[in-house]
């Protein structure tokens, strides 16, 4: 925790920026599992690729996976291009790609899905990204806040005792954004699984700061 104090140039306010934090232990795994297909024309590679993440989805869904869990995040396909002594660059066929957003939400088994997801569609799939994250983040969200409430209320209060004053009534109060999303801390649970390597959902960490500006009262 810190703060950043501002005493008011007629010395009858002060400002002060509080910060505090809080963990939880993640609750979902946000997995994006993808496609690579070459062939010799676009309407090869095309249907590889959807036959390999038609693959993908039947063994999540296999799994218990929601429809609503499962989300296809793109589709591009383009040239594939090689070098060739004497030749230069040349059109060796075409490369089709593809991909699923995917949110698991139970942990124990999650590891065991995605390696038999990825299995399913065997060199043409690709793991592009795993995620440990909570489905609804307002309740440590909330005791972030009163976190960075208390760090604030506590230096303000010692400054204006240093000054030989008090606090009086709150004047303003800004809601501050410290950075973008959780930040994954130490393990501090094994999800087991079946298959595959381990998760270790470990904690998430929600950081939250306040400035808030007081009356500062004079003592007599």
């Amino acid at each position: 925790m810190g703060q950043e104090p501002h005493v008011g140039a007629d010395n009858a306010t002060i400002t002060v920026t509080g910060t505090g934090w809080a963990e939880a232990v993640p609750d979902v795994m946000l997995v994006s599992i993808g496609v690579e297909c070459r062939a010799e024309s676009v309407g090869e590679a095309y249907a590889a690729a959807g036959k390999d993440l038609a693959a993908v989805g039947t063994v999540l869904r296999g799994r218990g996976v929601a429809p609503d869990d499962i989300r296809s995040t793109g589709l591009a396909v383009r040239a594939d291009l090689a070098w060739r002594d004497g030749e230069g660059q040349r059109l060796v066929g075409y490369v089709a790609s593809s991909s699923l957003a995917v949110r698991l939400r139970d942990l124990s088994s999650a590891s065991a899905a995605v390696s038999e997801a990825v299995r399913s569609g065997g060199d043409n799939v690709r793991l592009n990204n795993l995620q440990l994250a909570l489905a609804d983040d307002s309740a440590v969200r909330a005791r972030a806040r009163d976190a960075a409430w208390q760090d604030a209320l506590s230096a303000a209060a010692q400054y204006a005792t240093l000054a030989s004053s008090s606090l009086g009534s709150v004047l303003s109060i800004t809601d501050q954004r410290p950075g973008p999303g959780p930040v994954p801390v130490a393990g501090l649970q094994r999800a087991s699984a079946t298959e595959g390597p381990p998760v270790e959902p470990g904690a998430n960490r929600v950081e939250a700061a306040v400035a808030v500006t007081w009356e500062l009262q004079q003592q007599q």
